[in-house]
């Protein structure tokens, strides 16, 4: 059996120490932020408990050993996912869903439902043509689903929850993924709440090794909810308006459309709310080679509404563009304030290398956490550093980018 040197070793306690930490302070958040609409006088008690119990687990993840600097040729010794998913399969091993009646099942929580648990092989579920008007929830102890669409411009995966119907941001996802090695493709998920509805969320991912290709995300104030883990989107289209791309996973996007919606009047719009909370987590938001464009009701109305890259949810929020195309409709000056000048020097924005009208740097906001970024630093949010992708992403036949 292979052994790893001593300085591999801790560069994989680092990374699993820092996954771990942002993922345990990501689900602490999410906790406080549901009970914040609790009542009764249990709820400081439990809210007490809740935050003294991350404080432990901050601690002893603290205590692991530290690294330095990373290395390019690095390789998890976590087991990668196995399986290849082909355009080639056999029929037999399969799970057909069609709402016309004609397949396994009629709707895609049944077939969740059948799929086996703790997989480490791929289970294929098919979803045919049609619109499905469904919550659908992935648990955590279903691993390693793929749901393969017939394309997104005719599988529809529908909901319409939202925080204006008394859900919550978390649970008012279309779409939930607990289940580590969740893949989609050629599918369109949807959240038609409306921007009246505020939160309304149509994809929540909390799920590691979880990639989409192909696949349309659509919705109006927080879209994407990439909560947390290592996550990977190509060549998908993502609308919204307020924060639809928002959360503390470790996550890249490439070859995207990413989309600004018209929002309600009084507000702007922001692609991103990232929400790192501390300085030693290892995630934030990363999007390269993609296109920032708006819909043609935005574009008319780019004079009276103002839209933004992102803006800092967390102190440490972080998020970058790279390589990517920025259409004339974002201010120039690019990010906005969350609450006053909260987070502003410890947050990281960068941009690297991006081109179009609303790409210049030369107006942008002069906060200390703001930077135009260097080959080196640009290169530490890419697939191959940032969410180690080709320890996983080869066993998807998914396409991407290595590095720069």
């Amino acid at each position: 059996m292979e052994t790893l040197s001593s300085r591999n070793k801790e560069e994989h306690c680092k990374i699993a120490r820092n996954f771990m930490k942002g993922h345990s302070l990501t689900n602490k958040d999410t906790c406080l932020e549901g009970l914040d609409s609790a009542f009764g006088p249990l709820k400081p008690v439990i809210v007490k408990s809740l935050i003294s119990t991350y404080k432990h687990v901050s601690n002893s993840l603290s205590k692991l050993p530290k690294s330095g600097k990373r290395h390019r040729n690095r390789r998890l010794s976590r087991r990668v996912l196995r399986g290849v998913l082909d355009d080639e399969y056999d029929p037999s091993e399969v799970l057909t869903v069609a709402v016309d009646g004609t397949g396994n099942f009629s709707t895609i929580t049944e077939a969740i439902n059948f799929a086996p648990k703790k997989s480490k092989e791929r289970v294929m579920i098919y979803v045919r043509e049609g619109v499905y008007e469904e919550n659908v929830e992935i648990p955590s102890c279903k691993t390693n689903i793929v749901l393969l669409g017939d394309g997104s411009d005719v599988t529809f995966i529908t909901g319409k929850r939202s925080v204006g119907d008394g859900w919550t941001t978390f649970r008012s996802a279309t779409v939930a993924v607990s289940g580590e090695g969740f893949l989609a493709r050629d599918i369109t998920i949807e959240n038609r709440a409306g921007p009246e509805k505020h939160q309304a969320v149509a994809l929540r991912v909390n799920a590691d090794f979880a990639a989409f290709y192909r696949c349309t995300i659509s919705g109006y104030q927080d879209t994407l909810y990439v909560h947390s883990f290592r996550q990977f989107y190509r060549e998908c289209n993502i609308s919204g308006t307020v924060d639809y791309i928002f959360g503390n996973a470790a996550a890249v996007f490439q070859a995207c459309n990413i989309i600004s919606r018209m929002p309600m009047p009084g507000q702007f719009t922001v692609i991103t709310a990232q929400s790192r909370d501390a300085p030693d987590e290892y995630t934030g938001i990363s999007i390269q080679n993609c296109s920032i464009l708006a819909t043609d009701e935005l574009y008319g109305n780019s004079s009276s509404v103002r839209s933004y890259l992102g803006r800092p949810w967390r102190v440490y929020s972080t998020a970058v563009f790279l390589e990517t195309y920025i259409d004339d409709f974002i201010d120039p000056n690019g990010w906005r304030k969350w609450s006053g000048d909260e987070g502003l020097e410890t947050l990281y924005y960068g941009e690297y290398n991006n081109y179009g009208p609303g790409s210049a740097t030369d107006n942008r906001v002069a906060w200390p956490g703001y930077h135009v970024m260097d080959y080196e630093s640009a290169y530490n949010f890419t697939v191959s550093e940032f969410i180690t992708g080709e320890a996983w992403l080869d066993s998807t036949s998914f396409p991407y980018d290595y590095g720069i």
